[in-house]
């Protein structure tokens, strides 16, 4: 469930007719009961092999549209929709090409099978989970290369000012809270985090990456957007704290991918303190090799590898084998590149700040030697190790526990881990 590299022409396909989502048509819509049982947003995922791939659908009387978060297709209209309760089929057309889901309405929820060009996985849609109501106050907003971001603060009780942080979110469609599009349920883990900061009397604030959620606008092309402009937002965060006399010091925490963008940004921003949580010790060239091997044949491996070593002088690939199109695609190329400048190791030594580096000895994801790494790299940097806590920083004793983990919002964060936080931020 945690792999994060996807290989198939189903995607391969998928991913380029996603980049076309400009080009719209009519959409007919025949009812034969009242589109008023399934009306609203639904949230699921088709099963490709490997990896589900996250959708957002949204009915209206007069049909609906799909969306592919993570590929920029977004609101694309069905051509039309048929529902005769329970049954409900829907389909579109991209490019010359019909995608159809053939499902029923069941328990609350839809599911069936999704077909393209003779391919058929299983798809399942939940009801959409309306957003949080919360306070203007309890957001802020700066401008960033490329238009307004916004982020929500958590303010502790009584009178200011207080030290601030900064949280930086994982890879992919992770959202602030920690949750990601690309699995079910929640897990909520930095949100519990910037509360149990609050009721410590640190004040936080969490942001959508451009591309996700609330900040979803500023993802603009896949083609156009490069590493350094997630570093170029946290640093933005940071300066913007530190201009603030509501906060005092001002600090960084990043989680997994968001610990290399942290690092950056605080040495861009002069931070005042860094945390990394499960962050990479590797190049990402080194990660992405790792994970690649385990599935690919050795054809396959080799075309990689040599892929990555262009793109690591800086030069793009043209020509790509379809299976790998899903991970070296040309319009993704230009962000790889300015990723793979980046070494953890390189970057965490350069800080002469206060840093603590945590891992997790469950860690399905990133080890916690890549923590000890991290550390060897910064020798004044404290380190933690907390037995028993997984990438989405709960504790888990087994894979069972550690898969369920990260749809459970109910389940605390590991022992030890906000107590490790405290006592190196005071």
């Amino acid at each position: 469930m945690k792999k994060t590299i996807w290989i198939g022409s189903i995607l391969a396909l998928l991913f380029l007719l996603a980049a076309c989502n400009n080009d719209t048509e009519d959409t007919t819509t025949e009812e034969a009961d009242s589109m008023e049982e399934i009306t609203g947003k639904w949230e699921g995922a088709i099963q490709v092999p490997n990896q589900p791939l996250p959708i957002i659908v949204e009915f209206v009387e007069e049909g609906g549209t799909l969306s592919i978060p993570l590929q920029g297709l977004s609101d694309y209209p069905f051509s039309t929709v048929e529902f005769n309760d329970p049954d409900l089929t829907f389909d579109l057309n991209l490019q010359g090409q019909k995608l159809v889901f053939d499902g029923k309405l069941e328990d609350g929820k839809i599911s069936g099978n999704f077909t393209q060009q003779g391919q058929t996985f299983p798809f399942e849609l939940t009801p959409g989970t309306a957003e949080e109501t919360a306070e203007e106050e309890d957001f802020i907003e700066i401008e960033v290369a490329g238009g307004t971001m916004k982020a929500e603060v958590e303010i502790p009780e009584g009178e200011g000012p207080f030290p601030a942080m900064v949280i930086i979110a994982g890879s992919g469609p992770t959202d602030r809270d920690g949750n990601s599009l690309m699995l079910p349920g929640k897990n909520d883990s930095l949100k519990m985090v910037a509360e149990e900061l609050a009721a410590n009397g640190i004040a936080s604030i969490r942001y959508d990456k451009r591309g996700v959620g609330m900040n979803q606008a500023l993802g603009g092309s896949e083609a156009d957007l490069r590493f350094d402009d997630y570093i170029g937002d946290a640093a933005a965060w940071v300066e913007h704290l530190k201009s603030d006399d509501a906060f005092t010091e001002v600090g960084i925490i990043g989680h997994s991918e968001g610990s290399l963008i942290g690092m950056a940004a605080a040495e861009r921003a002069s931070a005042d303190s860094f945390v990394s949580i499960a962050g990479a010790g590797r190049p990402i060239d080194e990660v992405l090799m790792e994970q690649l091997a385990a599935q690919l044949p050795e054809n396959l491996l080799e075309e990689s590898g040599e892929i990555i070593s262009k793109l690591k002088e800086g030069e793009q690939v043209a020509t790509v084998s379809p299976e790998l199109q899903s991970v070296f695609r040309p319009s993704v190329q230009p962000y790889m590149i300015s990723w793979l400048a980046y070494d953890p190791q390189e970057e965490v030594a350069q800080l002469e700040i206060p840093v603590l580096i945590i891992g997790g000895t469950a860690d399905s994801q990133v080890p916690a030697s890549d923590a000890e790494s991290l550390h060897a790299a910064h020798p004044e940097s404290e380190l933690l190790i907390i037995d028993g806590m997984n990438h989405v920083l709960k504790t888990v004793t087994d894979e069972a526990e550690d898969q369920a983990a990260y749809s459970d919002p109910e389940l605390p964060l590991a022992d030890g881990l906000m107590e490790g936080i405290l006592h190196f931020l005071e």
